[in-house]
């Protein structure tokens, strides 16, 4: 039995996702990868989240990040190893990540004790992460954690959301939500990515997208506008019971306090990076 509030992990992740996505969206990533030769979107984002794992082949990026289609990642995967060795690319990133929360958060924010005690707390919960079955968190888990605060802060947010991703994952096989499956009901659930969004960064079709709708309609999942059922309601509210379940190790470790002190913090950074427009609007919603 679990001695944290209800969702307490979910709240906390929710708060430390975005700390941990925003280079993803970010001029500096792009400048750091373009002076490495890496100047294609979609090869970039591909590079940066896969460079832990190593010179891998696309088999094994496809698997790990699930939503993807596999022609796409197959057209940068290995190539771009060959532009930039991962170590480098880790590299880039990082100094991409420091440039960026110095631009959203400030001077100030980096160098106070909140930051300092949000690192502290983060990487206490990270020690309570498991390897097995969690490719993105073990491989990301065998760098280094950086020195400056801030940057131990979002690498430990790191470890945290990957984990908690590949739970997501393995849930989201458990419920026979397919890659497209699982991108639709998510943008219906309106908190996704936009269609339009989704077919330019994850390399599927239109074609695609509609027949993965059909088949959630064909389950009863999914309206014949776009929107949830009550059942694909449930089938959602459900992945993300399981996925906390699966995701609850780090922040039981942490203890309730711990957690409810790392959520307040990190919801002030959060807050900030948003209000610095860390995230282009037009990327979620229903389009």
């Amino acid at each position: 039995m679990s001695t944290l509030p209800e969702r307490a992990g979910r709240r906390c992740h929710h708060v430390l996702n975005p700390l941990h996505s925003t280079h993803y969206f970010s001029p500096e990533l792009a400048a750091e990868l373009a002076a490495l030769g890496i100047k294609d979107p979609g090869a970039a984002y591909l590079a940066v989240r896969a460079a832990a794992l190593g010179p891998v082949g696309p088999g094994v990026v496809s698997a790990a990040f699930y939503n993807f289609s596999h022609a796409m990642v197959a057209r940068h995967v290995p190539e771009v190893w060959r532009t930039a060795a991962p170590p480098e690319v880790l590299a880039a990133r990082l100094r991409a990540v420091d440039a960026v929360l110095r631009r959203q958060l400030g001077e100030e924010a980096l160098a106070s004790p909140e930051m300092a005690e949000a690192a502290e707390l983060a990487l206490r919960a990270a020690e309570g992460c498991t390897r097995p079955a969690r490719p993105m968190y073990s491989a990301h888990a065998d760098l280094p954690v950086p020195d400056a605060p801030h940057l131990a802060f979002w690498h430990a947010a790191t470890l945290l959301r990957e984990h908690r991703g590949d739970g997501h994952l393995a849930v989201l096989l458990e419920l026979g939500l397919d890659p497209v499956e699982a991108l639709v009901s998510h943008t219906a659930t309106g908190w996704g990515m936009t269609p339009t969004w989704v077919l330019a960064s994850r390399g599927w079709t239109r074609a695609d997208w509609d027949a993965a709708a059909l088949r959630l309609r064909d389950r009863g999942l999914l309206t014949a506008d776009g929107e949830l059922t009550d059942a694909g309601r449930e089938t959602r509210r459900e992945l993300e019971v399981r996925t906390d379940r699966l995701d609850l190790s780090p922040y039981e470790h942490l203890g309730a306090t711990g957690v409810a002190r790392l959520t307040e913090i990190a919801t002030v950074f959060a807050g900030a990076a948003l209000e610095a427009g860390a995230f282009p609007a037009e990327a979620f919603g229903k389009d």
